[in-house]
């Protein structure tokens, strides 16, 4: 370890990032300051801090990781990153929501669908959801950066993953959003030549972009027996359809965060950011190209590394990590690239945490302060609100600590992934009525809301065996792993069955309820 490289590194980081969390600190003076940026965002800033939340360490260590087990198909979720998460989100849905947030003078996504609904018990409701569940997500982020510490720096795991905690809550609970998106920018920059870099690396290294991916293509024989036996054919190749390999790489990794993308609060206030669509329309491009970088370097890395690994020391990636799929990528920037670029990479992923993680804390601080506390306390707006806000933030922390002490390895992408489904079966049919469907009911939405969170939660802790194993609610209280052992359904994930049942409910309901008034109607969707 070069000392003295390593904290020129770590404190110039330290410096700017510091710098940037005081401008935002002394620019925060009002609540609207504090969770939407005072609505004055600037493109490249707001694009950069959707990017660098949406890329933290569970894409590029977690999903990497994946990659390294499940190859190129997840050059899929990229496409859909792009399409979906990018394109459809903020032309389809950003300006909508844009100006339905201005119009109902909204500072949450609950508060949005709430006021959209005119239901205090959907903000609320929404509010505990973001709080007891993204917990499981932000922990994933910590666990990803802990890990590559751990295995860059010889630090203890332990020692990684409280001290980063730490630094991230501190500037999220100073400076709201803007401390928070300001420091995304940064960060995102950072991530940006951080991943160009590693994409040139790992083709130099292994003598080409075709030569890199026939090596690849080569190795099919080499998948494990197991993995064989379950659907896997090869890193550059599909599973076979309808495999247990098919379904977790389809269904949970490609479709649950490539649709779930959609609902993420953390993402979707950062429409109501900015002043106006031209925004909007300039940061599309700027978040497609970071998007398309930052998941693609990673999910080509991780699958490549096998290469490597292999002509290294005759092991697939997931031998060389001792069966821990989080462990591929960091081992890889450890033993592959140079000192120099470890420590810079290091500080690449504690920007991709860092970002992550600040979005999630101010997210679930919020959630507690104005959709919990203030909704039924009845008490608007005020000091009281941000102060309730900032000790929420302290608790995710905290919970978000344990869970990362707590939950087995190999947990990084899929408690991502598990957390997108979840919003999905809860927020998402509602949030597409609430921007595209007039006709929608409160009765509708809130029926949907509440049997797509029910079937999304009970298939987490019941039937869906990685979550299932992982969180051991349904061993504790039933004796087995899983409720439902046959083929394919404990190997599917929630998003498949909470969505739609979410969006029938929906639907089935409003029509059979009655419209709401075309007074408040009209209100919402003033100069749409």
């Amino acid at each position: 370890m070069d000392v003295l490289l390593l904290s020129i590194i770590v404190l110039a980081y330290i410096i700017i990032i510091g710098y940037t969390g005081y401008v935002a600190w002394k620019r925060t003076k009002t609540a609207e300051d504090f969770m939407v940026a005072g609505r004055t965002t600037h493109p490249y800033i707001m694009a950069m801090s959707y990017g660098a939340t949406f890329i933290s360490t569970a894409a590029i260590v977690g999903f990497g990781g994946m990659a390294g087990v499940y190859g190129m198909g997840l050059l899929w979720l990229t496409v859909l990153n792009i399409l979906v998460g990018i394109f459809i989100a903020f032309v389809f849905f950003g300006k909508k929501t844009r100006k339905m947030g201005h119009n109902l003078k909204a500072l949450t996504f609950p508060e949005l669908l709430s006021r959209r609904f005119d239901s205090k018990f959907i903000q609320y409701f929404s509010g505990l959801v973001i709080f007891l569940g993204m917990p499981l997500y932000a922990a994933a982020v910590l666990i990803g950066m802990a890990r590559f510490v751990e295995t860059t720096l010889n630090i203890d795991y332990s020692i990684a993953l409280v001290g980063l905690a730490l630094i991230v809550a501190l500037y999220v609970i100073f400076g709201g959003i803007k401390g928070v998106m300001y420091t995304d920018a940064v960060q995102g920059t950072i991530m940006f030549f951080g991943m160009l870099f590693l994409l040139f690396g790992i083709y130099y290294l292994l003598g080409g972009v075709t030569e890199a991916n026939q090596a690849l293509t080569n190795m099919s024989n080499l998948v494990p027996q197991a993995a064989a036996a379950t659907g896997a054919t090869g890193w550059t190749s599909i599973p076979s359809f309808g495999s247990p390999f098919w379904w977790t790489l389809v269904s949970t990794l490609i479709l649950g965060v490539g649709i779930g993308v959609l609902s993420q609060p953390q993402l979707i206030v950062r429409f109501m950011t900015v002043k106006s669509n031209k925004e909007l329309n300039r940061a599309v491009l700027i978040g497609g190209v970071f998007i398309a970088l930052m998941t693609g370097t990673a999910f080509i890395v991780g699958a490549l590394s096998n290469v490597y690994f292999y002509q290294q020391t005759g092991q697939i990636a997931i031998a060389a990590a001792l069966g821990n799929a989080d462990k591929i990528v960091p081992l890889f920037i450890a033993t592959a690239m140079p000192l120099w670029f470890a420590y810079i990479f290091m500080i690449t992923l504690i920007s991709a945490a860092m970002s992550t993680l600040s979005a999630q804390f101010h997210v679930q601080g919020t959630a507690l302060g104005r959709d919990v506390y203030e909704t039924l306390s009845k008490k608007t707006g005020g000091a009281s609100t941000v102060v309730i806000a900032r000790g929420g933030i302290v608790i995710a922390v905290i919970l978000a600590v344990i869970l990362g002490f707590t939950l087995p390895a190999n947990i990084v992408a899929v408690g991502t992934a598990l957390w997108f489904s979840l919003t999905a079966g809860a927020f998402l049919s509602m949030y597409v009525c609430a921007v595209y469907w007039k006709r929608a009911t409160t009765t509708g939405v809130i029926a949907g809301m509440l049997g797509g969170t029910i079937v999304s939660v009970f298939w987490l802790l019941f039937v869906y065996k990685k979550s299932a194993v992982a969180l051991g609610l349904c061993n504790f209280l039933f004796g087995k792993a899983t409720l439902i052992t046959g083929m394919p359904w404990n190997v599917i994930d929630p998003i498949v069955l909470g969505l739609p049942i979410a969006a029938i409910i929906t639907v089935a309901v409003t029509l059979l309820t009655k419209p709401m008034a075309k007074e408040h109607i009209d209100k919402c969707f003033e100069g749409m």
